[in-house]
């Protein structure tokens, strides 16, 4: 990005900063859900399911926070396309348009809002996981790179939570398709190994993104090898923050043309 789009950008960042700021409440509320399932999981389920010997097995905070972690992103990217939403109805936008700002500036603002919204519930839910007994063997490259990847997926969730902010009829509508991206971990291996899974479901969860997110997660936290786990995870990230930005970017334009 150019200069003058960077300073109108972290101008408008700003701007979202502040009203989150004002309501910590939304972070919060984005952050009530996950823990609510990581206590959830971790005291009815917990000692009866059996997450073997890999990455996590033994204690089941270890093995289930990283789908825990996924579920907090895919909570607060609703607010992304809801705050979008409002701006768009009420017009800010527009008015945003008539200034010599860069218009791409608009929505990066609501992308690096949801990005700063986002480590923060990640940092308190993790907190909680810590207070459960959650240990790791990880050391700073591991953390450095479970940051990167849970940021990666959150940047690539906000440009999908952008299209419905543009486009979607209701304030419902904005933030209802959060919906689905939630419940995806729950068919993955993020709550119990895809070996218990009956064969159609064990084949869509060990093909779909989620699994090898959180398996890459996992195996980070535990300190342990990778694999290629990792690589299919970054290409998963990768591929949806680049479909999403140009579709996003597209309908953008349209909008505002």
């Amino acid at each position: 990005m150019s200069t003058h789009v960077i300073g109108d950008t972290a101008t408008l960042t700003g701007r979202s900063l502040t009203h989150i700021v004002r309501s910590p409440d939304t972070i919060i509320t984005t952050a009530i859900m996950p823990v609510a399932f990581l206590l959830l999981f971790t005291f009815v389920f917990g000692g009866a399911i059996d997450t073997g010997s890999g990455p996590g097995g033994g204690n089941y905070v270890n093995y289930l926070l990283p789908g825990i972690l996924l579920i907090t992103v895919a909570s607060g990217i609703s607010y992304t396309a809801y705050r979008l939403f409002l701006d768009m109805q009420g017009g800010i936008v527009e008015r945003f348009q008539s200034m010599p700002i860069a218009r791409s500036s608009v929505l990066w603002a609501h992308v690096l809002t949801s990005v700063v919204a986002n480590v923060v519930s990640l940092a308190l839910v993790v907190g909680v996981a810590f207070a459960l007994g959650f240990r790791t063997g990880a050391g700073v490259l591991e953390w450095l790179a479970v940051a990167g990847i849970l940021v990666l997926f959150t940047l690539a969730l906000t440009w999908l939570a952008v299209i419905p902010g543009l486009t979607a009829k209701s304030v419902d509508g904005a933030s209802a398709f959060s919906y689905p991206l939630i419940f995806l971990p729950f068919i993955s291996s993020a709550f119990v190994p895809t070996a218990t899974m009956p064969g159609p479901v064990r084949w869509f969860a060990e093909n779909q993104p989620v699994t090898s997110i959180v398996d890459s997660i996992r195996a980070l936290f535990a300190g342990e090898h990778v694999g290629g786990d990792l690589w299919i995870a970054l290409a998963w990230c990768v591929g949806i923050l680049v479909v999403t930005y140009v579709v996003a970017m597209v309908t953008y334009r349209r909008k505002v043309s």
